[in-house]
């Protein structure tokens, strides 16, 4: 029995009511739909964010203009997620990634149609940021954006873009001038996927089950009033949504490496090794006990983050960079344990340890590599 967010000061009763609630959902609905995450990923994307909807767990991703954005919550919904289906977990978080910025800024009769939708399951949401060009580097972005009458022209492209072919409409982020500083201007648009001129022009094969691709703008002739904010908000928008959901990738983190060391106690205390159980051997004992306590300390971060974030800190991004950064390496460290001590089972296609071995390297680049927090923290360290 997980007893952390029990034990740990950083919950409210409501949020200790819904990681309760959460732990039965997961084992009742997620836990039998994920055998079949890798068969449709499509078909399953879809099947999940209806089920999120009738749970009413997507009103937890999708901000509500004028109120606080409850980070705890959603970070404890990703965790629980994460555990049983990360195809689950990208349901759900993309559903916030992709309307966050709409929440903040853009038009009223824009913003609660697109907010109703995807809060509802019947609009499913994208973030178009990446191009094949721009990574890390969000204002090196090449996708213009210029306006002609009543509307704004999109030409170019973005890449690795999740939800790419399923999703209903795309945040895109695109240049639409040059500032007096030299640097490119950004603008944040809504792209409905119906929009002639956008197209999916491929899809990429992961190394575990998740809908992605590359998007393709020729001539997409977007309504005004369809910008979000005001002509060169994209940059703010596109750092404001980053820093606000970054903690909530090291709980999806967190989530793997809580499965993989459920399966691997469970493992070592069944398998049996040299006239003994596996969990009699100290070297077992030894990584069973790195595990919990980098999965501990990750949480730690995790949750202080958002607790910060929820509690009105003036800042917090040194905390998020920590927390992504920590929880996604030490995720990755603990699952590899996992498959260690499973030994050759670990290495079956299917197994739980194996799926999780390819789901948890992706955590580590997408939202900013890791590489990209540690200049976060040092930067914020050098201002303090």
């Amino acid at each position: 029995m997980d007893r952390f967010i029990d034990t740990t000061p950083f919950f409210s009763t409501d949020q200790r009511a819904l990681a309760k609630l959460l732990a039965n959902f997961t084992k009742r609905e997620i836990e039998e739909r994920a055998i079949r995450d890798e068969v449709d990923v499509d078909q399953a994307l879809r099947g999940y964010v209806l089920l999120l909807a009738e749970n009413a767990l997507l009103r937890f991703a999708v901000a509500s203009p004028g109120q606080q954005f409850d980070l705890r919550s959603f970070c404890i919904i990703r965790e629980a997620l994460s555990y049983s289906s990360s195809l689950a977990d990208l349901a759900f978080v993309m559903q916030g990634l992709g309307t966050y910025a709409i929440s903040l800024a853009a038009t009223e009769h824009v913003r609660d149609f697109w907010l109703e939708r995807a809060s509802g399951g019947k609009a499913i949401a994208a973030f178009a940021l990446t191009e094949p060009d721009a990574g890390s580097d969000i204002a090196g972005i090449k996708t213009t954006a210029r306006l002609e009458d009543d509307a704004f022209i999109i030409d170019g492209r973005k890449r690795f873009i999740s939800n790419a072919g399923v999703a209903d409409f795309y945040t895109v982020f695109a240049r639409t001038g040059t500032r007096t500083d030299g640097r490119a201007e950004i603008s944040a648009f809504i792209v409905s996927a119906r929009m002639p001129g956008f197209a999916v022009a491929e899809r990429s094969e992961m190394l575990a089950p998740h809908p992605i691709g590359e998007l393709k703008f020729e001539s997409c002739r977007v309504p005004g009033e369809d910008m979000i904010g005001s002509q060169g908000d994209g940059l703010r928008l596109a750092l404001q949504t980053l820093d606000t959901f970054r903690a909530s990738v090291g709980a999806a983190a967190c989530g793997m490496a809580r499965r993989a060391l459920d399966e691997s106690l469970s493992h070592a205390k069944s398998r049996q090794q040299f006239g003994r159980a596996l969990s009699g051997h100290q070297l077992i004992q030894e990584k069973l006990a790195d595990m919990a306590t980098e999965l501990d300390a990750a949480r730690l971060l995790v949750y202080r983050a958002a607790y910060l974030k929820d509690t009105g800190a003036e800042r917090s991004t040194r905390e998020a960079s920590e927390a992504k950064l920590f929880a996604t390496e030490a995720a990755g460290r603990i699952i590899d344990q996992a498959v260690q001590i499973h030994g050759g089972a670990g290495l079956v296609r299917g197994s739980a340890v194996e799926r999780l071995y390819r789901d948890v390297r992706a955590l580590r680049i997408y939202e900013g590599t890791s590489e990209i927090q540690k200049l976060v923290i040092a930067g914020q360290l050098l201002k303090e």
